[in-house]
């Protein structure tokens, strides 16, 4: 990471979020302590490492001493306990806000006083879970795009009491790994899924009311749109239930109909239809 800020972080959650964060900081010269509480999860986090990282030296974007070099640097822990010499550390646990509380409230007795801790949330108040820690000041928004790997933003996100030495220091620790960073004010989905959620949303209205089947709608906004993939296809990507998680924080953070989800969605994520991480969505998946 050469002149970057942090040679060491910790990512909270090994999830597709975490695991892709933890893969680009390994990729990029850092010592990157993995942790999640669930054993299983931690398995497949580092499953998809592997993966991952196997895939990027098929296509040449990686050489095998490089990646073996990534694998080398990615310990894991099962506890959070082992944040206590993190000098920054990236929740990306579920998208709820009650869960991350709980995660910042442990990490804000764990680490040392001048750590920053940064979430990866989508749309959750950087400032409401600040105001769960002692450390207000120290808590930002680093939230990066999915897949973390190959997707170029991150959104900077500024909580009401966020430092101006905190934000610098994220703003050139995602410049060091290769991440264009954006700076957003704290607002409900910032600007990424404030933009992106609606246009998702309106068109799973368009298939719950008939306007066209799933392939049409996507086909519109691939070949009318220039979007490389589908409205219906990117929401599959993301997760149903992500989707839904980050429209209710919208729909009640802006109190506006517009945000609404729509039922479909609400009928799909009931019945675990959750898109490509539990092989059906829109499509299913092999």
């Amino acid at each position: 990471m050469g002149a970057a800020p942090f040679q060491s972080v910790a990512v909270v959650g090994a999830g597709t979020m975490g695991n892709g964060i933890a893969q680009v900081f390994a990729q990029n010269g850092a010592d990157v302590l993995l942790i999640d509480l669930d054993a299983l999860a931690l398995e497949r986090g580092t499953a998809a490492i592997e993966k991952n990282l196997g895939r990027m030296v098929k296509k040449e974007r990686l050489t095998a001493d490089e990646a073996d070099a990534a694998r080398g640097r990615i310990s894991t822990a099962g506890e959070l306990a082992a944040v206590a010499d993190q000098g920054l550390v990236i929740e990306a646990v579920v998208e709820r806000f009650e869960v991350k509380r709980t995660v910042f409230e442990e990490l804000d007795e764990r680490t040392a006083p001048d750590a920053i801790l940064a979430t990866n949330t989508s749309s959750i108040s950087i400032t409401e879970i600040g105001a769960a820690t002692s450390r207000a000041e120290r808590v930002i928004g680093m939230h990066f795009m999915n897949p973390v790997p190959i997707m170029e933003l991150v959104e900077v996100i500024r909580g009401q009491e966020t430092s101006e030495e905190t934000t610098e220091l994220v703003t050139a620790c995602a410049e060091a790994i290769g991440k264009t960073p954006v700076e957003a004010n704290d607002y409900p989905g910032f600007v990424s899924n404030r933009v992106l959620m609606p246009m998702i949303n309106e068109a799973i209205f368009c298939l719950f009311e008939g306007v066209a089947d799933r392939e049409g709608i996507d086909t519109v906004m691939k070949l009318g749109m220039a979007h490389p993939m589908g409205p219906l296809t990117l929401a599959d990507l993301i997760g149903l239930d992500v989707c839904l998680d980050i429209l209710e924080v919208l729909h009640r953070g802006l109190g506006e109909d517009k945000y609404r989800p729509c039922p479909l969605l609400r009928r799909m994520v009931a019945a675990g239809r959750l898109g490509r991480k539990a092989g059906k969505g829109f499509y299913d998946y092999d």
